[in-house]
């Protein structure tokens, strides 16, 4: 569902989406060319094309925007860590393997709009005086790796990608790789060992990829939603993207919203706008259920309660309330949900997509999947919850990569907040929720149980 279908940005009483990059999602055939041009698409590539390249570097900078993959760093200033002069290739490489529980912004975005990322990576080779692009795409999404490759037709086709683009001199040639599946891809040096052929596995740094990337050259690797923004900044000028959101976090971003709620989606707004605000444009919680637990950026994150529903949804406001924004990944959890069983679940998905390269994080989140299991079906003991805190702590910061510390994000913030739920499972012999409960199809009267399409 887009936000324009589900809220009419002029007419809101309080005016708190920012339809862009899926504001004409609803339309007939969104991913076209022809609709992307109806609504000003490539406008944003000409006016680039007509600046010097350092000069649109310093424009992306100053624009404010930030990586919208999950750390939050600085668009522009990663684009100017690229060295000039060098006698080297520059790569882009889109980082599209988007796979962690919960996160579902990028993927929809290419399934609808795939040219708003075609336009900003034109764009941005153009500034980091690149002539080969790269996206990697998670496998398993063939329609949207089918829908990809369509766009990348039409856009050579049209002279937006290949030989002297819009006669400009540049020359820009893309390739579209679908990766085999493996969450730790979606780090960007893993990535790259993966887009040349090998095991993706982390490498060590430095060098960084903006030194010695793909291929060993120079490579600058973004997020979908970050370079799909470019365009728009472009075209409608950085001191409107800067007139939405927050001073250090401003412009608009994807923000998906699933779980108990009742209207799931993905709904864009300025960063900065709050869980409680979302949730009252998206019907709220399920009828006759009230918020437990809930995520801001992923299962990656420490997760919130509802207490936290007032936090401001943006890098600066997540961090000082003790989370990470991340990739905006709102999973919403309403009371039947046992939280060990959520967190257990979360751990088998980290402990199965650890690459085993470092031992903190192969190690250690065998360990905690075994405690866990053990924790939910009453087998546990009460040493065991510190012996989960330990764990986790000897896996954050101590492992090559981030796997590890969003592996232990759950746990330290599950155990702060709902360390009771632990124990009724280790004093009650087990899990005191009945499953069925947490379910969409629960509520329903009887014979009436099939799930919507």
């Amino acid at each position: 569902m887009t936000l324009a279908a589900e809220i009419d940005h002029e007419t809101s009483p309080e005016k708190l989406l920012a339809p862009v990059l899926s504001a004409f999602w609803d339309e007939e055939k969104p991913w076209t060319l022809e609709t992307y041009r109806r609504h000003d698409g490539y406008e944003g590539l000409r006016k680039a094309l007509a600046m010097a390249p350092d000069d649109l570097i310093a424009y992306v900078k100053d624009s404010g925007l930030r990586g919208r993959g999950g750390a939050g760093f600085p668009t522009g200033m990663k684009w100017q860590f690229i060295p000039q002069g060098d006698g080297k290739p520059h790569y882009l490489v889109v980082n599209a393997d988007e796979s962690e529980p919960g996160t579902c912004k990028d993927i929809p975005l290419l399934f609808a709009n795939p040219h708003s990322l075609i336009e900003g990576i034109v764009i941005a080779c153009y500034a980091i005086r690149s002539s080969h692009a790269f996206i990697y795409l998670r496998g398993e999404v063939v329609p949207v790796l089918r829908r990809l490759h369509e766009a990348v037709r039409e856009a050579y086709a049209a002279g937006y990608l290949g030989k002297d683009i819009l006669g400009s001199g540049l020359d820009l040639e893309l390739t579209v790789h679908a990766g085999a599946g493996a969450y730790i891809c979606g780090e960007e040096t893993a990535l790259l060992d993966s887009l040349e052929g090998r095991r993706g596995q982390p490498r060590l740094r430095p060098p960084f990829p903006a030194v010695a990337g793909l291929y060993a050259c120079p490579t600058v690797v973004n997020n979908v939603e970050s370079i799909a923004s470019v365009p728009a900044i472009l075209h409608r000028g950085k001191d409107w993207f800067k007139s939405m959101g927050s001073e250090k976090s401003p412009g608009f971003t994807l923000y998906s919203l699933s779980g108990h709620v009742t209207n799931p989606g993905q709904y864009e707004a300025p960063l900065g706008i709050t869980l409680r605000q979302l949730l009252d444009m998206s019907g709220g919680m399920r009828a006759g259920h009230r918020l437990k637990f809930w995520t801001p950026g992923g299962s990656s994150t420490p997760m919130f309660t509802d207490e936290h529903l007032d936090v401001p949804l943006d890098y600066e406001g997540v961090g000082a309330a003790g989370s990470m924004l991340g990739t905006k990944a709102l999973q919403c959890f309403d009371e039947t949900t046992c939280v060990v069983r959520a967190v257990t679940r979360w751990t088998e998905f980290y402990a199965h997509e650890s690459c085993g390269k470092c031992t903190p994080c192969r190690e250690g989140t065998y360990w905690l999947v075994q405690l866990l299991r053990d924790i939910e079906a009453g087998k546990g003991v009460m040493a065991d919850l510190d012996k989960l805190n330990d764990i986790a702590d000897n896996i954050n910061g101590k492992s090559f990569c981030a796997l590890g510390d969003g592996a232990a994000s759950p746990i330290f913030s599950s155990l702060k907040y709902f360390r009771e739920e632990y124990e009724q499972h280790i004093t009650g012999g087990g899990c005191p929720f009945d499953p069925a409960k947490s379910t969409l199809w629960a509520d329903r009267p009887a014979g009436n149980a099939q799930v919507n399409a």
